[in-house]
């Protein structure tokens, strides 16, 4: 991506603790504090659901990649802010009433810390550039795909806490990878590096860390340049809202949405395109 990356200027003034580019119709939002392995703040949280809304709400954004700066993804929560849970005695999110929400109002299903990435209508690619751990695994696991360096240290991390498992994770991690693998890593709380999280189908892709943005943007172009961004939408929304309802539903709505779709312009323009033997050329998807 390079130097064609451009920062964006955000409505909470200069961000603290993220960055924001977009180019070739991506949008990558990374988690800024290297010095803390990208550990998860109030404020962190703020500006990351503040980027996502408006990366969700560009239309000449068809992709967003996540990623950390230095060497983690993120380490989960910060230590003081969990110093600061124990001397109040409860959980204390740091963040303001104001909170963006992305994804919000798409599903009821939906509407809540996390799962809202369900109801962003773009693909989500986790770029893992290291450890994720706690909140940072969360994060990574409500990305649609996840690709991560060769190394990258993955674990709940909530065990050792004394704490339960966050944020939905006792739901999403079984779905994602089975049940029995699921028990292991949430009851135990272990480390596991990428290669093994690859075997367990935890993640997409163990990749050199050489290699993870470049192989990162270059599957990010290929979604954003050869698939219809209305196809995007309705087939990321049709795969998480179907984990909560019967086959027979599902092929009822695949059945009005396909009758619907074909009579939409990507339809017309993927054909063409096939028939030219050239890339179909989409215009952006309005929700």
């Amino acid at each position: 991506m390079g130097n064609r990356q451009s920062s964006v200027e955000t409505d909470l003034g200069d961000l603290k603790v993220t960055r924001y580019a977009v180019a070739d119709a991506i949008a990558t939002i990374t988690l800024d504090r290297p010095e803390r392995l990208n550990a998860w703040t109030g404020r962190m949280h703020t500006e990351y659901r503040f980027l996502l809304s408006r990366a969700a709400s560009d239309s000449t954004v068809r992709v967003i990649v996540v990623t950390g700066a230095g060497r983690g993804f993120c380490a989960g929560a910060d230590a003081k802010a969990l110093e600061g849970h124990v001397t109040r005695g409860g959980y204390d999110a740091g963040v303001g009433e104001d909170l963006a929400r992305p994804g919000w109002g798409v599903r009821p299903e939906f509407d809540a810390d996390f799962a809202y990435h369900f109801g962003i209508p773009k693909p989500m690619i986790a770029a893992i550039n290291g450890p994720a751990a706690g909140v940072g695994l969360v994060l990574a696991c409500y990305c649609d795909l996840r690709f991560a360096a060769e190394g990258a240290k993955l674990t709940t991390s909530h065990g050792r806490l004394g704490l339960p498992a966050e944020y939905g994770l006792s739901w999403l991690l079984p779905r994602l990878i089975g049940v029995t693998r699921a028990a292991d890593l949430l009851l135990s709380s272990r480390v596991v590096l990428a290669e093994e999280a690859e075997s367990m189908g935890l993640i997409n892709r163990a990749i050199s860390a050489v290699d993870l943005m470049e192989t990162t943007y270059e599957y990010a172009r290929r979604l954003a340049t050869e698939i219809a961004p209305s196809s995007l939408a309705a087939t990321k929304l049709q795969l998480y809202r179907d984990l909560h309802r019967d086959v027979a539903a599902s092929v009822n709505d695949a059945s009005t949405r396909l009758d619907q779709m074909m009579g939409g312009p990507d339809f017309a323009e993927g054909v063409a395109a096939l028939s030219e033997h050239r890339r179909p050329h989409f215009d952006p998807y309005q929700a």
